[in-house]
Parts: structure tokens; sequence; C-alpha cells
């Protein structure tokens, strides 16, 4: 049996960036990402009944990979190779649609799982590579290149996405002392609000091509991505936990729906109750807020007074990793 640990990631500068409709247009994207100790788990095992066993949300029994009904799994067999007589599992510490790329940290782990059972070897880059190749291009998914990147490559880690589509990888230098300050201050709360991404990008991604107010936002936003990475290497944490506020302050612009002005509503009762610095992560309508606190009792307790539940997470240094083989 196979098993792969994938994790999730938050976003922590230039989201939005990484859309084709976007760095094509505009010389080139740029956000920075940390991957989180939060993970979806993919497990593939021979099945001696010499079809596919797929078990997601729901059960697939099917005798060849041109048949799958799940997109993405059906795309990482083609892909793989791989195309009978295996089964496929797969769980997560998070439920899909809230915001911390599930389903980039999902293909990404389905690839791995499958490229180790043939023993085929793959690195890092060529895992996000694949990935992206299937949600972008096989499937036509209005997503960035962020998720398959951080999930594949993990740590905190900045990305440079050209023109061309090439993407140049980052790691963002910091102390020993900056980055367990960073993790320790950084809290991620649930709103209870899902909402599919792709759908979130797709209307993003058809201003991006055509309205000069979303491009001229999703160039500033570019230039706080930039500026958290430089701070961040500087060691100036309060100046990160500024550039998260404008980030948010800058997708509210671009999106003002009536979620987004609930969840600013909540993120300044966050920022009432002592935090630095907040942001809602991810492109969907909902998902986590995520907050930079150094007195962090304060906005746990006016976040409990909100409904919302903490998730507690460190970093995750590995990538996607085969932890059973």
């Amino acid at each position: 049996m196979i098993i792969t640990r994938t994790p999730l990631r938050i976003s922590l500068g230039g989201g939005g960036t990484d859309l084709p409709s976007y760095y094509r247009e505009a010389g080139g994207g740029f956000l920075v990402a940390a991957a989180i100790d939060r993970h979806v788990y993919i497990a593939v095992n021979r099945n001696f009944d010499d079809d596919l066993m797929l078990k997601y949300s729901s059960i697939e029994r099917v005798d060849d990979p041109a048949r799958v009904e799940h997109p993405l799994l059906r795309e990482a067999l083609l892909v793989a190779g791989v195309p009978r007589a295996v089964e496929i599992s797969s769980m997560a510490d998070v439920p899909a649609g809230t915001g911390l790329g599930s389903s980039g940290s999902f293909t990404v782990g389905v690839l791995r799982a499958l490229f180790s059972y043939r023993r085929h070897t793959i690195s890092a880059r060529e895992l996000a590579n694949q990935a992206c190749e299937i949600e972008m291009q096989r499937l036509g998914a209005p997503v960035g290149k962020q998720d398959p990147y951080i999930a594949a490559i993990g740590g905190v880690t900045a990305f440079s996405f050209r023109p061309d589509g090439e993407v140049e990888i980052h790691p963002v230098a910091t102390t020993d002392e900056v980055r367990n300050r960073l993790e320790d201050n950084l809290l991620l709360f649930y709103t209870g609000v899902r909402r599919s991404a792709a759908a979130e990008l797709s209307e993003q991604g058809a201003g991006a091509a055509s309205a000069g107010e979303t491009r001229s936002n999703l160039d500033a936003v570019r230039s706080l991505g930039r500026a958290s990475m430089e701070v961040l290497e500087k060691g100036d944490l309060a100046g990160f936990a500024r550039l998260m506020t404008e980030q948010w302050q800058r997708k509210l612009e671009r999106s003002p729906t009536s979620v987004h002005r609930t969840v600013d509503e909540w993120i300044r009762c966050g920022l009432d109750a002592g935090a630095e610095g907040g942001k809602l992560v991810g492109a969907g309508g909902g998902g986590f807020l995520l907050f930079y606190a150094e007195a962090k009792e304060r906005l746990r307790s006016s976040m409990r007074e909100l409904g919302l539940e903490e998730v507690r997470f460190g970093f995750d240094y590995d990538g996607a990793t085969t932890i059973v083989s």
C-alpha cells in the first residue's frame, strides 16, 4: 500500500496573481504562501479484482479510467498511466471548499501516490506542473498555480509566475526566531462558509481580462505580495500584519459581496480585539479568517462569541510526501 500526505496552505500575500488571466497580461504574478500541517491523505493499493475502486465522498467502481466520474481522479489516472487494478481512498483534515487549497493538494497527493505505486520518481516541481496541467489545461478550471506548487514544495515560499507560465520558486529567508514567532502568532478561524474557489476565480478571471479596475487592484495585490516577502525577511512582523489587512481590503474592493461584507465585520472585530492584522484565506467566498496576533486570548474570545471555531496549525516543511510504501 502507498499512502501520501500532502499539506494544505494559507496565502500570506499576493493571492490572485497566480491566475493565467492575470500574469500573462500583467508581466507576471507574485505571491507568498505557507504549507500547513493540515493534510490530504491518499491511499493506493492493489485491487485484485482488476478494476478501479475509488473511495472519496462517493464510491466508484469502473473498468476504465476514462469512465471515472471524479474529474481529478480520472485525469490523474490517465496522466500517471494506471489503467486498472488499483483501489484509491482519500481523507482530509479539513473539508474541501474552505479556502485552504484542497483541490490542488488532492491532485498533487493522488499523482504522487500513483507515481509511487508505479515506482516512478518525480520531483516536486514536476509534480506541481503535472497537477497544474490537470486542473488548468485538461479540465479547464479557472484556478491558479499557487495551490499545487505550495502543496508539492512546502515551507514558507514565494513564487514568481512569468507571462510564459514558468514558475520561479523563492524560499522565504527568515531566522528561526522570526519563523517561530510567525508560526506562533498566526491564528485560523473557520467561518463555516464554503464555496468553490473555481467559481470565485472564474468571476475574477473574466474581470482581470477586461476590467481596468480589477487589473489595477491585482497590480496592487502583487506589490503587496512582494512587500510581504520583504518584511518577513527583515523580521518586521508588525509590518507583515498591516499588509495582511491591506490585502483583505483589496480583495473586498475587488469582490464586495454580501458574504465578504460579513467577513469584513468579523475581521474588524478581530482587529478591535487586539489582532495586528487579518485577512480571508483563499479565493472562495468563505473559508477561514487568518489573523496575526501576539496577544491571543482576547482575539480567541471575540471569535468564540461570533461562533467561529479556531483550527490550530503549524507550518509543514516537507511538502507532498509518501509516508507508507
